[in-house]
């Protein structure tokens, strides 16, 4: 579950947030003048968090990589083409079930 709270209220509850957080294993979304500027997080899923992250900028470093020599628009257009194919499998997919 996440809760949302102010800031005002998280600084006030402070132990209350860290013990929902710790042994319920929910998520606080900390907002400030009504906009979410922060999450207080169970630090495993934090950390897998992190995990993921690292995951994410390797991936995205191999892909830049793939595509130096490319100008931007045709990997753009080659990258649109390949997501349009993919929705259009998809879209068979769920149509058959």
């Amino acid at each position: 579950m996440i809760t949302e709270t102010s800031a005002v209220n998280f600084r006030q509850n402070l132990g209350e947030m860290l013990n929902q957080v710790q042994y319920r294993h929910e998520s606080v979304v900390i907002n400030k003048d009504g906009k979410p500027v922060a999450a207080l997080v169970d630090a495993r899923l934090f950390e897998r968090i992190r995990r993921m992250q690292a995951r994410f900028d390797a991936l995205c470093q191999r892909i830049e990589a793939g595509f130096a020599g490319v100008p931007e628009a045709e990997g753009l257009a080659e990258i649109n083409a390949a997501v349009g194919k993919e929705r259009a499998r998809s879209r068979r997919v769920a149509s058959k079930v």
